[in-house]
């Protein structure tokens, strides 16, 4: 297949980041890697491509340095396909892509921090993770150690906010008129007042947001929060998981919702949208209860 004609402004880098990227099939192989899929057949499973197509793109980006090819069969030898660095600094790009979408060709075109009902194309597609796996990853912490969101426990409840700081002049301007946006401190004062709870059923819990590991740290400390906190700031969970987000103050913030993880790292409860936060963690304890007794 012939390469496109050259987008050409070398002082325009919408242009330059065009010409590595403009193709649509470029950006969903990067979606679908930052979801886990690293294997030429699984991709084309994904992407329906032809494998003459799909060679060609995954060369591009390989010489482009947005994939790399890591050997994991000698014979016959097989590679699979993962982002580097600079692949990963397109996260960014897909979230607000996805966002963009969410908000003004699936949605209504307003800011909010959650969806109004079950029924919209955002939360049909936050369920469609039931029965889907987390893929391996590491976010960032307080302790400045990466960590895997999923814990070493039977259950992780993973409950995602949009954000939560230690003082109030530090929330972004406008914090509490964004529909859903604000209840994050009681979500996360609820799960530490029952954490003994979850600890008695089997479950880990675990916050996260796309806020900063320091910001995330203050909160926690003034809080006496007495589980992780983890930062999605590179948004390389939001991306794995397509997760739905909004944009306040320039920053992508992800929207309110709770997913209940098994040890073999597969989604087993999805809660979203999530509009009453203590009755959120009720039934967070509910699901982690029920999965336990069922042995899922």
């Amino acid at each position: 297949m012939p390469r496109r004609t050259s987008l050409g402004d070398a002082h325009c880098a919408i242009a330059q980041a065009l010409d590595v990227v403009g193709d649509w099939w470029t950006l969903l192989i990067v979606r679908d890697t930052a979801r886990g899929v690293h294997r030429f057949d699984e991709l084309q499973r994904e992407l329906g491509l032809s494998r003459k197509v799909l060679a060609e793109r995954l060369r591009l980006l390989v010489d482009a340095d947005v994939l790399t090819r890591v050997p994991y069969q000698d014979r016959p030898p097989r590679h699979e396909y993962r982002l580097t660095p600079r692949g990963r600094a397109l996260l960014p790009v897909l979230i607000a892509l996805q966002d963009w979408g969410d908000t003004w060709v699936l949605g209504e075109g307003e800011m909010t921090a959650t969806t109004p009902t079950q029924a919209s194309q955002e939360a049909l597609r936050v369920h469609e993770l039931l029965g889907t796996r987390v893929p391996e990853l590491r976010l960032g912490s307080a302790d400045g150690d990466p960590r895997d969101p999923v814990a070493d426990a039977a259950h992780t409840v993973l409950y995602c906010f949009p954000g939560a700081y230690a003082r109030k002049d530090a929330y972004p301007p406008g914090w509490s008129a964004i529909p859903g946006a604000p209840g994050c401190t009681l979500e996360s004062c609820t799960y530490r007042d029952r954490l003994a709870e979850f600890t008695a059923a089997g479950a880990a819990v675990r916050g996260v947001s796309t806020q900063r590991p320091d910001e995330q740290r203050a909160f926690a400390a003034k809080e006496g929060l007495r589980f992780p906190l983890l930062s999605d700031a590179d948004l390389a969970l939001t991306a794995a998981l397509r997760l739905p987000t909004f944009r306040a103050a320039g920053v992508s913030r992800l929207k309110r919702l709770t997913l209940v993880v098994d040890a073999e790292r597969v989604v087993r409860h999805v809660q979203y949208p999530v509009t009453d936060v203590t009755a959120s963690v009720d039934e967070a304890l509910r699901a982690v209860t029920r999965l336990r007794a069922s042995g899922s």
